[in-house]
């Protein structure tokens, strides 16, 4: 069983274990959803040849929770999480699509204030305002980044999203997880990479599963 299955088997059962709702909504969600095709496959390990394969492994199982069309209904359902409030804090998984569409964005080009304040502080031998608004081990020059945006938060991006950076600091390891949180804006690593972060997630038990979220 690759880290993938076992990813989705404890995310079922943290589902049936939370609520009536949760537990509607998850079998609701497995009787639409479906994963990737062959060529949605090829063609993401065209645009990224590094991409995990648990990644590609949680795609072939569902094709995106992130307001997602899935015959003629729009899914939205939370399948992922981060450091956030103690794991509490519910994500949902980019469609193949919308990772194809993402490959055109430059996210250093999107950070790059963050960034500029970042080295403005550092340089005047400060730390930043809100504190540690890059992690030392993310590349904040300002330089082309290869990140790839998978996920965005329960509030549609506009809190947090998560990224796997290709293109590291000198300090950091290809392939790691970064968390952005906004307000205070700031860039954290949250996992070496995808394995370690599936595997946060799942001794996490799943915290974004919570109850309170499936209620009418």
């Amino acid at each position: 069983m690759t880290l993938a299955q076992q990813y989705i088997g404890g995310l079922r059962q943290a589902y049936l274990g939370a609520s009536e709702n949760a537990v509607a909504e998850c079998w609701h969600f497995e009787s639409v959803k479906h994963g990737i095709g062959a060529a949605d496959k090829a063609k993401l390990l065209e645009l990224y040849p590094a991409i995990p394969e648990n990644l590609l492994g949680l795609l072939a199982f569902a094709d995106g929770t992130y307001w997602r069309e899935y015959g003629d209904e729009e899914i939205a359902f939370y399948f992922l999480g981060s450091d956030v409030e103690d794991g509490g804090y519910p994500y949902y998984l980019y469609s193949a699509e919308q990772l194809t569409e993402d490959k055109q964005q430059n996210y250093g080009d999107n950070f790059a204030d963050l960034f500029y304040w970042y080295k403005e502080e550092q340089a005047e031998g400060g730390g930043a305002p809100y504190g540690l608004f890059v992690d030392e081990r993310i590349r904040s020059d300002g330089s082309p980044c290869d990140w790839l945006c998978f996920s965005d938060c329960m509030n549609n991006g506009g809190t947090s999203s998560l990224f796997i950076d290709f293109t590291p600091a000198e300090s950091g390891k290809k392939g790691q997880i970064i968390r952005f949180l906004h307000d205070p804006d700031r860039l954290d690593v949250i996992a070496d990479s995808f394995d370690d972060f599936l595997k946060m997630l799942m001794e996490m038990d799943f915290a974004f599963v919570q109850p309170d979220f499936f209620d009418d």
